[in-house]
């Protein structure tokens, strides 16, 4: 019988190209458009002091994460972890979030398009934006994997080139305060009520606009389904993000907030809601500040493509979770059909269908579908980090109490049971905290709560449906399947 007669998902993702998934995955509009919100809203300390701590806590994740993808390399990822670590409907909601999650994240970065592709043609409807760059990112999905992993590898490098071009101009320019005896490279930090604006409240929200930017350093573990040798290039790459965090996050919001005042006008008014004026990008306005008059320009063309970068992997990501949810029989079997090449192209279709909410923008303000979007996501993603957190948690003391010893491991993540503790309890108080301006001022604003928390009934309402149909119990650690994943089997 021939190899096509069983199609399989190719294992043709590298090292290069996993490292520049997480790459792609945790740089895009969060960064470049956001990281100025959150330096007005909270003061350059208090931002640096909330990315800190989120990225402390994605270190952390990540390492919960290889540790179960290199003991259990699956396209499905967190469902499977879920499912066998956790309870079986906890696995098939979290399953479901995630794959409603990047598709809708897909649907977020298509509306942003239409906002970044007014800087050049303000007269065409932004619809039309949206369709080309749906048909753009279907068509590379719609490729072999190697070719969807090329395709971002080279992504990823555009957006890292371009953060590095922008620590070392941001560099040089303190550099230069610091040699003018009639300058002080600490005046922003002490301007009005810096380096802290807003109190707990404010760090709280941009802790949340943080979390939204780190979003996708995840998937490194549905991409572990089709890496070549994930017991080698998962941990490689997990080692590798904490450096690229402290770069690419910790290092450009300092740089933004000496450089940059917090109540600079252009940076109040892009956190007042011109969303997608790449002209108040932190980025840049500190181009204009070093002399760089092409700057607006260029920085459209680099966040257009963190935006293609993100929805091309967000895209991949939820096509292959509900490939594999449907595989394992929890979602329709329609969307395990893979065609000759391995991909998945049923379940490629329903993701693309959710992201074509972005033409929403023809019958609904712009700003209110975008905001939609991204509050929906946002808490999507938070839930998914609750469930690697509990997941791992589970399967190290189940993996223990059955005999086995964690030296035995592939990849071993530091500082359990710390770690996805810290995680946990981090994740909970901002999912909580996200809006609970809304509850406060006299009158409840019952749109801002249905469109912040809408995710959490969702994601309750599938688990426990799920879980009063089926019966299933919470796992012992002493039932618990903590078997390796035989990857030639599985291909």
């Amino acid at each position: 019988m021939s190899a096509t007669d069983h199609p399989t998902l190719q294992r043709k993702l590298g090292a290069r190209h996993l490292n520049m998934i997480a790459i792609g995955g945790s740089i895009g509009t969060g960064l470049f458009l956001a990281s100025g919100s959150t330096i007005e809203q909270a003061g350059p300390g208090g931002a640096l002091l909330a990315y800190a701590l989120i990225g402390l806590m994605i270190y952390f994740l990540m390492t919960s994460l290889g540790e179960l993808a290199t003991h259990n390399p699956t396209s499905g990822a967190f469902f499977t972890y879920g499912n066998k670590y956790v309870e079986e409907g906890f696995g098939f909601a979290l399953g479901w979030n995630y794959w409603y999650n990047w598709a809708i994240t897909v649907a977020f970065e298509l509306v942003a398009v239409q906002f970044i592709m007014k800087f050049w043609y303000p007269d065409i409807p932004g619809f039309y934006w949206s369709a080309i760059f749906l048909t753009i990112i279907f068509t590379i999905n719609a490729l072999t994997v190697k070719g969807f992993g090329e395709s971002e590898f080279i992504f990823s490098l555009v957006k890292v080139i371009a953060i590095v071009f922008f620590i070392i101009i941001g560099l040089y320019m303190i550099g230069k305060i610091m040699l003018d005896p009639t300058q002080s490279v600490l005046k922003n930090w002490t301007v009005g009520d810096a380096p802290f604006v807003g109190g707990l409240q404010a760090m709280i929200g941009v802790a949340m606009i943080a979390g939204f930017s780190f979003q996708g350093t995840e998937m490194v573990g549905v991409a572990a389904g089709e890496s070549k040798n994930p017991k080698k290039t998962i941990p490689l790459a997990i080692k590798q993000i904490f450096w690229r965090i402290l770069l690419f996050y910790i290092v450009c919001i300092f740089i933004i907030g000496t450089l940059i005042a917090y109540n600079e006008p252009n940076l109040t008014l892009a956190a007042e809601g011109t969303v997608g004026n790449v002209a108040l990008s932190p980025f840049t306005l500190l181009y204009e500040k070093a002399g760089l008059a092409f700057a607006a320009g260029l920085m459209n063309a680099v966040i257009l493509t963190a935006i293609l970068s993100a929805g091309n992997s967000g895209m991949y990501s939820s096509t292959r979770m509900l490939f594999d949810m449907a595989k394992q029989g929890r979602a329709p079997k329609w969307f395990s059909k893979l065609d000759h090449r391995g991909v998945p192209m049923h379940a490629l279709y329903a993701t693309t269908a959710v992201a074509a909410l972005c033409f929403l923008t023809t019958f609904i303000g712009e700003q209110q579908v975008f905001a939609w979007l991204l509050n929906m996501s946002g808490m999507c993603g938070f839930i998914v980090w609750l469930g690697i957190a509990i997941s791992h948690y589970r399967f190290r003391k189940g993996y223990v109490a059955q005999g086995y010893k964690v030296e035995d491991l592939a990849y071993t993540a530091k500082f359990f049971p710390f770690a996805p503790w810290f995680a946990f309890i981090l994740c909970s108080i901002i999912i909580l905290g996200q809006n609970y301006q809304a509850l406060t001022g006299g009158k409840i604003d019952w749109v801002g709560l249905l469109s912040t928390y809408i995710s959490i009934p969702l994601f309750l309402t599938i688990w426990l449906g799920y879980k009063w149909k089926h019966k299933t119990k919470l796992i012992s650690y002493q039932d618990m399947d903590v078997q390796p994943i035989d990857v030639e089997k599985n291909q």
